[in-house]
């Protein structure tokens, strides 16, 4: 076995300590909102630097999900459209791909183009608003689903994935009798996995944090995401209006303990299910690159 030498050695020691004061300047802003949004004002105002509070004090908390608060229902909502969002998204996506992928396919290239030229080109605001206004789409929960259905980038992501598995396959799959939506559910689907989680997490992180859609088409306070909420609260340190004008407030928390807990209820979902897909990221972005 092959001695490291005392460079080597300076370099991994070097590297561990650059790597973790990266985790540490990474993970400081998360550890401040979160321990901020436990404290109460007195020890907040006392401890100004504090990480970790003395005493937990759920009152933001409360005060964020109490009986009578849009929060809530924001909360569903944002959960609903990132699940129904990215599943349908995923499914006209693969769908589209497959097709592009296919070279025996005459309108292949045309398509291609047509798609990347969308990259380049949009209608813009207006025309948007305009055609969502002509769909009806206004203040509906679909208007989060369809206008965005289809990301051209990922598109052409997943598009390169499929045209790397060997044509080999696809032909033996014909041969023994299968159709395209057969290859396409039992071949291609099983060997596609890694694209596959990489874009839905693309997919599913985009509908997590989007809310200019919420805020353009949906006036409905029952609609709103929560990434809306958060932008109003943010907005309006000092008039936090999540409430029912019916609704009995009582003791009202200070509003930077409901900025910190909202940021903290509004990453908190997407933080979690991110290890889990990360190795994912590169295997399925790489080999999703290798041929055009």
């Amino acid at each position: 076995m092959k001695r490291e030498s005392a460079g080597d050695r300076i370099f991994q020691i070097i590297n561990t300590v650059v790597m973790i004061t990266i985790c540490c300047i990474m993970l400081y802003p998360i550890i401040f909102v979160a321990g901020r949004s436990l404290m109460s004002d007195v020890e907040r105002a006392a401890r100004p630097l504090a990480l970790f509070p003395e005493k937990i004090s759920m009152l933001a908390y409360s005060f964020i999900f109490m009986r009578g608060s849009y929060v809530g229902s924001a909360y569903f909502v944002t959960i609903s459209r990132t699940i129904a969002g990215s599943a349908c998204s995923l499914a006209v996506t693969t769908l589209a791909a497959y097709v592009l992928s296919r070279k025996e396919y005459p309108l292949r290239n045309a398509f291609t183009v047509m798609i990347v030229f969308t990259m380049w080109f949009n209608g813009g605001m207006i025309p948007n608003f305009l055609l969502v206004q002509s769909l009806n789409l206004n203040n509906k929960f679909l208007v989060y689903i369809l206008p965005q259905l289809v990301s051209a980038w990922n598109l052409l992501i997943m598009r390169n994935f499929f045209s790397s598995i060997p044509e080999t396959l696809f032909e033996s799959a014909k041969i023994d009798g299968a159709n395209d939506l057969q290859i396409y559910a039992r071949i291609v689907m099983p060997l596609s996995g890694a694209a596959i989680a990489t874009i839905g997490l693309f997919y599913a992180v985009w509908q997590w944090n989007a809310w200019f859609d919420s805020l353009m088409y949906v006036s409905d306070r029952s609609l709103w995401t929560m990434q809306l909420f958060l932008r109003e609260i943010i907005r309006n340190v000092q008039s936090i209006d999540l409430l029912d004008q019916s609704s009995s407030i009582g003791a009202l928390p200070p509003a930077e303990s409901v900025q910190m807990a909202t940021i903290v209820v509004a990453t908190l979902p997407i933080l979690c299910l991110y290890p889990f897909l990360q190795k994912f990221f590169v295997k399925g972005v790489m080999v999703g690159s290798l041929k055009g």
